[in-house]
């Protein structure tokens, strides 16, 4: 939750404070959260990627990318959808990430739904930003909160669709995560 800010002893750069003294963490809140994602093979590897956090804290996770990305096909969402009852066996084995049948199942189900999605808006992204006021990301810092009335609608809308493990929570993360909404806190370097 972005409240203050984090600094390395080696910079002088402030940073929301959420993100520690991790360089992993660092890394990815320098250079990834809160920056405008447009493509459709990201927003569906954050997709997969916050759905596994579920319940979970992000670093969990961030810590497992790598092997996300090979378990996943390098989260080609085709690829994924036509996973079989052997490909979750294989993944319900792999160390490399979070083994819930339910989270493994979930994440091809989504894939398969994330299509669906493509085929009706043209992209996911086009789906996303549907939601968002004026088709646009949330650049007004407006406090630390978990989800809002955009992220509930977005929720409401993919659970009605069959989308699991994406409540108004997860999906707030998301916008972070893909820069549909800026919560960098107003003084962090990288806002």
């Amino acid at each position: 939750m972005p409240t203050a800010n984090s600094k390395l002893p080696t910079d002088n750069l402030t940073r929301c404070t959420w993100c520690g003294t991790d360089p992993l963490y660092m890394k990815y809140h320098d250079e990834e959260w809160g920056k405008v994602v447009k493509d459709d093979k990201t927003l569906f590897e954050f997709l997969t990627l916050e759905s596994a956090q579920a319940g979970l804290s992000w670093i969990t996770i961030l810590r497992r990318r790598e092997g996300y990305r090979k378990a996943f096909a390098g989260f080609d969402v085709q690829k994924v959808a036509a996973f079989t009852d052997e490909d979750q066996q294989r993944l319900l084995q792999d160390e490399g990430i979070i083994r819930n049948r339910l989270k493994v199942s979930s994440a091809i189900r989504n894939a398969q739904l994330f299509m669906e999605v493509q085929k009706e808006f043209g992209s996911f992204y086009n789906y996303l930003y549907s939601f968002m006021p004026g088709g646009e990301p949330i650049t007004k810092y407006d406090g630390p909160k978990v989800s809002t009335p955009e992220s509930d609608a977005i929720s409401k809308d993919m659970k009605k669709r069959g989308f699991k493990f994406f409540g108004t929570t997860i999906c707030y993360a998301h916008m972070q995560a893909t820069g549909m909404v800026n919560d960098h806190i107003p003084q962090c370097a990288f806002r």
